[in-house]
């Protein structure tokens, strides 16, 4: 079972695409994009993932691809 990333629609348009793209290409995630993830509050304040259903939030699109594989390299599914 592969690490899910999960990003909202709005969240990407504000500033996220570069990370979305980014986790996209990595065989060894499956990345989803949805057109709301319910996090209002959070999209509107910064950029932010769900993995594995936990929110992983950052100021940058650099930032926050490294905090998703750090979530997922402390965080491991088995």
């Amino acid at each position: 079972m592969k690490p899910i990333v999960e990003f909202c629609i709005s969240n990407i348009a504000n500033g996220a695409q570069d990370s979305f793209e980014k986790l996209e290409r990595d065989p060894n995630l499956d990345v989803l994009e949805y057109g709301c993830l319910s996090y209002c509050t959070k999209c509107s304040e910064s950029l932010y993932a769900l993995v594995n259903g936990e929110i992983v939030e950052a100021e940058s699109t650099d930032e926050l691809t490294k905090k998703v594989y750090k979530f997922i390299e402390e965080n491991p599914l088995f």
